[in-house]
């Protein structure tokens, strides 16, 4: 049988788990070329640098959660129940990852923070889908008119979820009353939208 083509995407995965193994600091390309049995060389033919590689994985790993928001975001019915559906379902996807293998979580934290411009392309993508609820919720007459606009709306309600979004918080993901507390934000963050 003749070996799988090396594609980016098998790459990407040998990336991962010597990322997981060694951690970011200790992980070379030379360790993705031996997990994968290639040269070094032929995973430069895919990626050219080791910073490239770096970006692309943390690229996959942010691109893992659009795809499931941005079909809440753009599911049909009322503003309200998709917009707290949408908070939600980030909220779970964040602490899945940091409960379900820490390791790789660490080390995507120091991957983003090399990534900056990685990052805040996620986060206009995350506040793009979050506009699109809060416009189809003003549309439909269920959201007040925000003076800032739709854009600014989302970007405050990106803001104020940060503690059930951003990483720096992990820690609290799992302390008792943090989905009551989730909850209180979701409840008064629709009711000042309700206007």
């Amino acid at each position: 049988m003749p070996p799988e083509p090396l594609t980016p995407e098998r790459i990407l995965e040998a990336t991962e788990d010597v990322l997981r193994r060694y951690g970011p600091a200790k992980a070379t390309v030379v360790d993705v070329a031996r997990a994968l049995g290639v040269s070094h060389g032929s995973v430069y033919r895919h990626f050219g640098s080791k910073a490239a590689l770096r970006e692309a994985v943390t690229q996959r790993w942010l691109d893992l959660s659009h795809a499931e928001l941005s079909a809440v975001a753009g599911a049909e019915g009322p503003a309200g129940p998709r917009l707290r559906a949408w908070l939600a379902a980030l909220f779970a996807a964040k602490r899945r990852k940091a409960g379900d293998d820490p390791e790789l979580f660490a080390t995507y934290m120091v991957l983003v923070g090399e990534n900056s411009a990685t990052v805040d392309r996620h986060i206009e993508t995350m506040i793009g889908q979050l506009a699109r609820i809060v416009e189809s919720g003003i549309r439909s007459g269920e959201f007040a008119e925000p003076v800032s606009g739709a854009a600014a709306t989302a970007r405050a309600l990106w803001d104020a979820t940060n503690r059930f979004h951003d990483p720096a918080y992990a820690a609290d993901w799992s302390l008792p009353g943090i989905d009551a507390a989730f909850d209180a934000v979701c409840d008064l963050l629709l009711r000042g939208l309700q206007g």
